[in-house]
């Protein structure tokens, strides 16, 4: 039932914030996984293939909207379905 052939392309930049112009609503129809430098993270809430880097949320720290602070980190960026 997963035929890869059916899923759309994932894009160079995608971010989980629906108030993003890098937000795609058909991409989150499927399971994806992103690893930085070989490793898989759960936590990424946007990333950059071509530029290296990966958002994540911070633990503790929160915007003035309330929303966490987002660090980013740099590294090899690999994007799939799982």
């Amino acid at each position: 039932m997963n035929d890869t052939n059916s899923l759309p392309a994932l894009p160079d930049r995608l971010s989980v914030n629906p108030r993003s112009p890098h937000h795609v609503a058909e991409i989150f129809e499927h399971n994806i996984g992103i690893r930085l430098n070989g490793k898989e993270r759960s936590d990424v809430e946007e990333y950059c293939i071509s530029e290296g880097w990966v958002k994540i949320p911070s633990p503790k720290a929160l915007d003035r909207r309330g929303q966490p602070m987002l660090i980013t980190l740099k590294g090899t960026v690999e994007a799939f379905y799982s």
